[in-house]
């Protein structure tokens, strides 16, 4: 029992007392356990919530996912949210497990334990009820990118198109949910496992424009500014966060503590520097 919480024989027994008392007194209420059983749940559920008590972390990612996550040119993975939660797991004393995974895997692994978190440019909105998300970290939206001498500049000119997009993605649930109307004008709304070949398909010509995040467009456009062209229009607008299997407060709330310390000594904005190249800024970053 908590410190705060203990209360004397003597008291305990007044108490007793005074309840019966009021009891026999037929006051309205003294029958009734709804409130306290509410009180006891929740205080429960708190308590067997030890996700934080961990001595290892294994982030699930898409090893294909720049600059997120990605393979790097000496063969090691690397990337934005790699080094983050390096970072974090080094504050902690976790240690850091890497797992590349299967996108369309990402929820099994999770829920089995096979993976801590998913930390990849993981879109929230959407998603709240599914996992239980650090406070978020980036802003982020979904754009089309399409080449640069195509002659489509607004959303509108994607009518009779051909348009892909990563499977199981944020971008593909806004264009089957809110941009719905706008996908039913497409010639075909095709998914592919990994923005890389996407792109390599667009700069083929073998579709039209490619549906991604926000982050995914700069990194490619600041890789090929002569090919290609974001639209103006966004599909949508949101953010970044860290998910974890459903319950797992303490874990998120130490992971988003943890962040924000690193905001606060310019770790972060010198990380965002070390990303720059690949499209990343300090000025999406929302934990400050």
């Amino acid at each position: 029992m908590n410190a705060n919480a203990q209360i004397s024989r003597r008291q305990f027994l007044s108490l007793a007392g005074g309840l019966a008392a009021a009891c026999g007194l037929g006051l309205v209420g003294c029958g009734s356990s709804g409130s306290a059983a509410s009180t006891t749940a929740a205080a429960s559920t708190a308590a067997a919530d030890d996700s934080a008590n961990i001595t290892e972390l294994t982030l699930g990612f898409d090893q294909a996912y720049p600059p997120y996550g990605f393979v790097g040119d000496d063969g090691n993975f690397t990337g934005f949210d790699i080094d983050l939660a390096g970072e974090v797991c080094k504050r902690n004393s976790w240690e850091l497990n890497l797992e590349p995974i299967d996108w369309d895997a990402k929820d099994t692994l999770l829920n089995s334990g096979a993976i801590t978190c998913i930390w990849n440019g993981f879109t929230m909105e959407g998603r709240e009820d599914d996992y239980t998300f650090s406070e978020p970290y980036m802003k982020n939206g979904q754009v089309v990118v399409v080449k640069k001498d195509s002659g489509i500049s607004s959303l509108a000119d994607l009518a009779g198109k051909a348009i892909i997009t990563q499977t199981d993605s944020a971008a593909l649930e806004v264009l089957q949910g809110d941009q719905a109307t706008l996908a039913a004008t497409f010639a075909s709304l095709d998914t592919i496992g990994d923005y890389n070949t996407a792109f390599m398909q667009l700069e083929s010509g073998a579709v039209d424009a490619v549906a991604c995040d926000l982050s995914i467009a700069q990194y490619q456009l600041a890789a090929k500014p002569d090919a290609y062209a974001q639209l103006d229009e966004a599909l949508s607008s949101e953010r970044y966060a860290v998910g974890f299997k459903k319950g797992s407060q303490q874990l998120a709330d130490k992971v988003t503590e943890t962040l924000k310390a690193m905001d606060a000594d310019g770790f972060v904005a010198d990380l965002c520097d070390k990303y720059a190249s690949y499209g990343i800024s300090y000025e999406n970053w929302l934990l400050k």
